[in-house]
């Protein structure tokens, strides 16, 4: 989906490529020797399978967030841009312009998205006052939650961070509040599944 420029949100729960079933099992044999607290993830089995290569080597469980699910496209799902451009042209304009106050035709703002993810975020933080907690999740409520966390609007979270599929962004939360440490790095994998269109 994310090759042909398809919106897929929680409506939709296709599995993983087989690319990108490499890339979670590359995360695992990267992050493997990190000592994690816990694993939080979306419910949506993209999500789940990403997650899945780092538990399974670990013998850790994964706790399953519905807070952490991809915006809702609502009519917009399994649909182009090109196509939802045309067909929805006047939701597309004022969703494109400020998607923070604007949702896709029935689906969700990126407020929305930002409350219900931080929720999951402040909760990890209350149980876990030390340590890495990793959260897998999906593009745009990654984009949103790290602009929300960051002060950035979160109606700019198309054009401010980017976030290619199986990238790894890390936040400390220090003394003075989260800091961002690494945004979007794919070091864990190779070339190929770097270089793949759509990523």
């Amino acid at each position: 989906m994310s090759r042909d420029n398809v919106f897929c949100g929680s409506g939709l729960n296709p599995e993983l490529t087989p690319e990108g079933q490499e890339m979670a099992e590359s995360f695992a044999a990267a992050y493997s020797k990190t000592q994690w607290q816990a694993v939080y993830t979306s419910p949506l089995q993209r999500a789940v399978a990403t997650a899945a290569p780092l538990c399974t080597a670990l013998g850790l469980s994964m706790e399953k967030r519905e807070g952490l699910v991809e915006i809702g496209y609502g009519s917009w799902e399994a649909q182009t841009v090109e196509k939802v451009s045309q067909e929805f042209h006047d939701d597309y304009l004022r969703w494109t312009a400020d998607p923070a106050w604007n949702a896709p035709t029935g689906g969700e703002t990126a407020n929305a998205v930002s409350r219900r993810a931080l929720e999951v975020v402040e909760d990890i933080g209350r149980r876990y006052l030390d340590g890495n907690v990793l959260i897998v999740s999906h593009k745009a409520t990654i984009r949103i939650a790290l602009c929300a966390l960051m002060g950035i609007d979160v109606g700019r979270f198309r054009f401010r961070l980017a976030c290619p599929v199986g990238s790894v962004s890390i936040v400390e939360f220090a003394e003075h509040g989260p800091l961002l440490q690494t945004l979007a790095n794919r070091e864990h994998q190779n070339e190929r599944l770097r270089s793949l269109p759509g990523t």
